[in-house]
């Protein structure tokens, strides 16, 4: 007698990711851990076996934001566990790592709380939360990359590789140092094996990510430390990877090295994110970025002369403790020198635990938003121009998202614009030849070029 074994169904899993691409890149590979033990993505919490908050401690109110979402959420957990079903609430990221006790205490709904670099261990985590509540925000003595799956799909032909965690620089105002720990840098023969694997699952555009993705310094297959400059050169020579991007550095890391990479490695798009913060060297010394304005003006000026073309973007905070006017001038000053293709700035606000928390001489919530006025202006100039001046050529585009309603294609050019054009589905995922037909203050709009013959059956 055949007995008929009835299919068990799959366990639907809510991600909401705030902030980082490393963040991003963490949503992904829980869902790969995830995936074999039966969990499928899902764009609603409604109903949900598991919900993930994948947290951001760096923008202003974070924990409060976290804090507002799981009052959301417990409605949706309280009305499914009344019906019998169960929900596994979660809490991930850096707000988890910074103050998971405080979650635990004040959110007696959230079932786990776990730290970026503890993830790995989601499926033990999820057999101990089915009969306690479960905390884990220490720093393993070993890597979570050695215990992580394959990736189990690369979208839109674009594929996140993430080679260093962590930071030692210490900024005044950044939490990083303490959610994300000590710089770390994965090895060379890991990265290039998960690189082969990404290009098989047709990942066309790699973009290498980290804390401070240019003091990587990892083991290479010679035993020797290669820097970030040595392993955008080996990455370049896998088949089948067409572009190649990283994000995001410090300035004090762009050795002669990497900036002689964006000359000699023509897979290296000529577009770079470099965070300034601040054009006055006071408020520079004030941060502990331990660089100064000119030298960030010469890394730039070696940058163009390696790659003319290359935009750049960078991140500012504006009303910084202590900022006086002529610190603000000589912020602007260096934005009229440098002239960005784009940019993200912020008015400051303390993160708890950082030396800058603790500073006195604050400037006035009204002249700090008075001045972020004055330098968006000034960006999204400099940003409209830049888009302006690309209307007419012709780009390679990497088309990796779809837009359902309009049947629009959108894709990044190799100056990481935002680019949308009508085309058919079939060059999602695809790098296509574009004419370059408008431009707008934050994106492009472009005719695809191709020729495609129909063959009509008799």
């Amino acid at each position: 007698m055949k007995v008929m074994m009835e299919k068990q169904p799959y366990k639907k899993l809510f991600i909401k990711t705030w902030g980082c691409q490393m963040n991003v890149y963490d949503s992904q590979r829980m869902i790969d851990i995830l995936t074999p033990l039966g969990y499928k993505t899902t764009d609603t919490p409604e109903e949900s076996d598991m919900i993930i908050l994948n947290t951001c401690h760096i923008r202003e109110k974070a924990t409060h934001k976290v804090f507002s979402e799981l009052g959301r959420l417990k409605e949706h957990k309280d009305r499914k566990e009344a019906k019998g079903g169960k929900m596994l609430l979660a809490v991930a990221g850096c707000v988890a790592q910074a103050e998971g006790d405080f979650i635990m205490e004040r959110a007696p709904y959230v079932d786990m709380v776990f730290g970026p670099q503890t993830y790995h261990e989601l499926p033990e985590m999820i057999i101990r939360a089915t009969g306690e509540r479960v905390i884990n925000t220490d720093f393993p003595p070993d890597s979570k990359f050695d215990h992580l799956p394959d990736a189990s799909e690369v979208k839109g032909g674009t594929a996140f590789l993430s080679i260093q965690e962590g930071c030692d620089k210490f900024c005044t105002f950044c939490v990083v140092p303490y959610t994300r720990g000590s710089e770390f840098s994965r090895s060379i023969n890991g990265i290039l094996d998960e690189a082969n694997k990404l290009v098989k699952k047709n990942a066309q555009e790699i973009i290498v990510l980290g804390q401070n993705v240019n003091a990587y310094h990892g083991e290479g297959p010679d035993g020797k430390i290669w820097s970030l400059g040595d392993l955008l050169r080996a990455l370049a020579d896998i088949d089948g990877i067409q572009r190649l991007r990283y994000t995001t550095s410090h300035p004090r890391d762009m050795g002669e090295d990497l900036i002689k990479a964006h000359g000699d490695t023509g897979k290296l798009m000529p577009s770079l994110h470099l965070p300034v913060q601040s054009g006055a060297d006071s408020i520079l010394k004030a941060m502990n970025r331990k660089h100064t304005a000119d030298h960030y003006r010469k890394i730039i000026a070696d940058l163009r002369q390696e790659q003319p073309d290359i935009a750049l973007s960078s991140d500012f905070i504006v009303g910084f403790p202590g900022e006086t006017d002529q610190d603000f001038e000589d912020t602007m000053q260096l934005v009229r020198d440098i002239n960005y293709a784009a940019a993200y700035s912020f008015t400051f606000s303390p993160r708890p635990g950082t030396p800058a928390a603790n500073m006195q001489n604050l400037v006035p919530e009204h002249v700090k938003n008075e001045r972020l006025q004055r330098l968006q202006a000034l960006v999204n100039e400099q940003q409209s121009k830049f888009n302006d001046r690309t209307r007419g050529l012709t780009l390679p585009v990497l088309f990796d998202r779809i837009n359902e309603e309009t049947g629009q294609l959108h894709g990044r050019t190799p100056y990481n614009q935002s680019l949308h054009a009508q085309g058919n589905k079939r060059l999602y995922g695809q790098i296509t030849d574009v004419k370059i037909t408008e431009s707008f203050p934050n994106s492009l709009g472009g005719e695809i070029l191709t020729t495609e013959t129909v063959v009509k059956s008799a």
